[in-house]
């Protein structure tokens, strides 16, 4: 991540002289510059109800609207299947992204945050990258941050390229990534005997307060979160266990893992027919020895971490076409994919 926000001071900066400033402005030529904001209804209210003192009390669990801010720099050539025109707002797909190899020899960058809520929790996502591509040899950097499928990790990876023809090319390489770390529980220590979560004393460590006899529930702010028990249990608590796990993973180091990495990546495009594929896997992985390393998660054994992705798209005739869109995941013991499938047929 420092060697990003090193790059990223580099490219906006220009108080060297005229030659700094020529270099700048090629690395910044043809990229663009976006920002969208982008919101709708979450989750219909629910009602909840308790007996208090033989009265029956209905209370409405509410969840606030989804939105998401998102704005960012990105100079990604777009391959031929992909729609030139259209502006850019944040909710699209850019499967893509995720390949090894782009259309332009030279740098390629991205540089995007979101900030959003969703079903109540907000998050803020992240995607940086910067690529360099030539005949010979591959390097890129890389940090996502992803707080839907909680995924965050940085990489960077120098591999050696084999063209076997002008679709085909082979890859192969060194992979430096960072990760959570790993066999670390941050809530074993508020398991009760029986099994159960202490969740209550623990958000009153946390400086949560509770009236029971009010029935009020407040922050560590002294604000109403909750009027009810039922509203405590399914919308706070939540939402106080995400942070308590989040503040207590962020006090612990990093990992870096060091792995070796296999890879290939298939481009053809025709008019009416394209096929973008592209794979890698990571067979072999170094142990530091470090407590909270992968390794003494697996009892020290090796395993595969591997990543992919489809692009394929078909006019089978003037009316009828088909595409299919995905990519796919697997590091240490977390997986996350995107895909999308469908049939368009055009009546005249």
């Amino acid at each position: 991540m420092r060697a990003l926000i090193i790059l990223l001071l580099f490219l906006v900066s220009c108080v060297a002289p005229k030659k700094c400033c020529s270099q700048i402005n090629n690395l910044l030529k043809f990229s663009t510059v976006y920002g969208a904001a982008n919101g709708g209804t979450s989750l219909s209210d629910q009602n909840a109800f308790n007996v208090n003192t033989g009265q029956l009390v209905t209370n409405v669990i509410e969840t606030p609207f989804d939105y998401s801010v998102i704005g960012g720099i990105r100079k990604i050539k777009l391959f031929q299947y992909e729609d030139q025109t259209r502006f850019k707002d944040g909710t699209e797909t850019s499967f893509n992204d995720a390949a090894t190899i782009g259309r332009l020899k030279g740098f390629e960058y991205l540089f995007q945050f979101e900030y959003k809520r969703q079903e109540g929790i907000e998050y803020l996502d992240q995607h940086h990258f910067v690529r360099y591509l030539s005949d010979k040899w591959i390097a890129k950097i890389e940090y996502l941050q992803d707080g839907v499928a909680d995924i965050e990790y940085f990489e960077s990876s120098q591999r050696y390229r084999i063209i076997s023809d002008k679709k085909l090319s082979f890859n192969i390489g060194a992979v430096q990534r960072v990760s959570e770390p790993y066999g670390f529980d941050p809530l074993e220590e508020w398991i009760l005997s029986n099994g159960n979560l202490h969740y209550t004393y623990l958000a009153l460590q946390e400086g949560y307060n509770i009236d029971v006899f009010n029935s009020e529930y407040t922050d560590p702010q002294g604000n109403v979160v909750a009027t009810s028990p039922e509203v405590w249990e399914e919308v706070v608590i939540p939402q106080v266990l995400y942070n308590y796990v989040e503040k207590k993973r962020n006090e612990l180091d990093s990992q870096w893992q060091h792995s070796l990495v296999l890879g290939f990546d298939y481009y053809h495009y025709e008019k009416n027919y394209w096929l973008h594929a592209w794979g890698n896997l990571m067979p072999y992985h170094y142990d530091d020895g470090s407590l909270y390393s992968y390794h003494r998660f697996q009892d020290g054994d090796q395993w595969y971490d591997y990543s992919g992705g489809i692009i394929f798209g078909q006019r089978i005739n003037k009316n009828l076409g088909t595409f299919i869109e995905g990519k796919y995941n697997k590091y240490w013991n977390k997986e996350w994919y995107d895909f999308k499938l469908g049939v368009n047929y055009k009546i005249f």
